[in-house]
């Protein structure tokens, strides 16, 4: 394209486009394929995101552009009261790869709009309406489930939905309590549901969690946490719903993050990674739960609910991931690209903690590892030139942690790629700590 289609491109966005938050990457996209985007110029870029941490299967993956153009044939919508093949199959499969017991499925298009049902359910069934979830989660921009975000976004748009509760995350990192010198994530959970009860009105409902809190900064729930946490809604007869928009579907090296402490929760919400780039998600939960749910009136009509090709896509994706064993691969691929980050971290002052778990890995950028003081400059410079050299990195920059690096690439990804990758996190720490 030449520079004079270049300017005008970014005059119109400038002109035309509402701003959703945070700034555009300088490049122009016009294509994508596998592990890379390729922008106005041919150049290749590394996308160690997977779009926004959904394209599991890498981009342009022949076979679900095959299932679309074979949908968009034959058929891609239809009124919400029908039902067709790929919705019914894709629920029954849904049924048999989740943790047991979720064998009732609503299929939606977003993870808002999955978390936002799941909220209603809860709030259904139990007879009550507060919601409790993390200081650093992200759950989604729709009323609900915004209510249940405190990551960002919480600003200057009036009330939260009331009965709406947070409490911290826990960050071995960044430990609030300890005991003999060492982080004591149970004496620091016990602690903010004791703040709960004395909040709460009596009408606890759910608590909605990430198993890794992705936006808030990759933190990854301790070994145990879960189960401590499904307990604590158990004495309280809340339910428990997980959020599993990035961490499901083979991410973490499990086909489901909370498998990791054997917990099914009540409710499991899956979105970004269940259509691979695709605007499809799915709310899971048990025969009993629906059961009560429809027995007292569930209403949740959207546009695109159990709509067909999505659905298509949903099935052909599953498949991909099991004929491949790209869940196995995931736990293989996110060895080796935590061993190449530790041995930078070895290398680099700057690098205070890597954490994360398969292929969903984070690196906290900090100025001083004494004190941990985050350095948003030098986070910056790392990102620009991670870019210029041709790998795009997400970073998370929240009050009271470092900056902090998301890396989700593809499970389809190469070992060559892996180490690319990690080459020029290498080249862009080097030079930006020199600068």
């Amino acid at each position: 394209m030449s520079a004079q289609t270049d300017r005008d491109f970014w005059s119109n966005a400038q002109r035309h486009l509402i701003r959703y938050g945070g700034t555009f990457s300088p490049v122009i996209i016009e294509r994508a394929s596998g592990s890379h985007v390729y922008d106005s110029t041919g150049r290749a870029i590394l996308d160690f995101t997977s779009g926004q941490m959904s394209a599991i299967l890498g981009h342009s993956h022949p076979e679900i552009a095959d299932v679309i153009a074979e949908s968009a044939r034959s058929l891609t919508h239809l009124f919400s009261g029908m039902l067709s093949r790929p919705v019914v199959d894709l629920a029954t499969r849904l049924a048999g790869i989740a943790p047991k017991g979720l064998e009732r499925s609503l299929l939606l298009s977003t993870g808002g709009e999955a978390n936002e049902a799941a909220i209603k359910i809860a709030k259904l069934v139990t007879g009550r309406h507060e919601i409790i979830s993390f200081a650093q989660s992200w759950h989604g921009m729709t009323g609900g489930a915004a209510s249940a975000t405190y990551s960002a976004g919480r600003k200057g748009y009036g009330p939260a939905a009331v009965g709406s509760f947070a409490i911290p995350a826990p960050n071995p990192y960044r430990p609030r309590f300890e005991r003999n010198g060492a982080y004591d994530w149970a004496a620091e959970l016990d602690y903010a549901f004791d703040l709960i009860d004395r909040q709460s009105c009596g009408s606890l409902a759910a608590f909605i969690a990430e198993p890794i809190l992705s936006s808030g900064g990759l933190i990854e729930l301790p070994q145990g946490y879960m189960r401590a946490l499904k307990a604590k809604c158990a004495e309280r007869g809340m339910l428990l719903i997980v959020d599993e928009a990035q961490t499901g579907m083979g991410r973490t090296g499990t086909m489901f993050a909370c498998e990791h402490d054997g917990v099914v929760p009540d409710i499991l919400t899956l979105s970004k990674t269940l259509g691979a780039g695709l605007p499809l998600a799915a709310v899971l939960t048990t025969q009993e739960i629906e059961n009560q749910a429809h027995e007292r009136g569930f209403l949740f009509y959207t546009t695109h609910v159990s709509d067909p090709m999505p659905a298509a896509v949903g099935l052909k994706v599953i498949e991909i991931i099991e004929r491949d064993g790209l869940v196995e691969r995931a736990g293989e691929m996110g060895t080796r690209l935590r061993d190449g980050l530790e041995s930078l971290q070895s290398r680099f002052e700057c690098i205070g903690d890597v954490r994360g778990r398969g292929l969903m890995l984070g690196i906290e950028i900090v100025g001083n590892r004494s004190t941990k003081a985050a350095a948003p400059a030098l986070s910056a410079a790392i990102t620009r030139r991670c870019l210029e050299l041709g790998l795009h990195m997400n970073i998370v920059q929240l009050p009271g942690l470092g900056d902090v690096f998301r890396l989700a690439p593809p499970l389809t990804i190469a070992e060559a790629e892996v180490d690319r990758g990690l080459s020029i996190i290498e080249q862009a720490i080097e030079e930006s700590v020199s600068m």
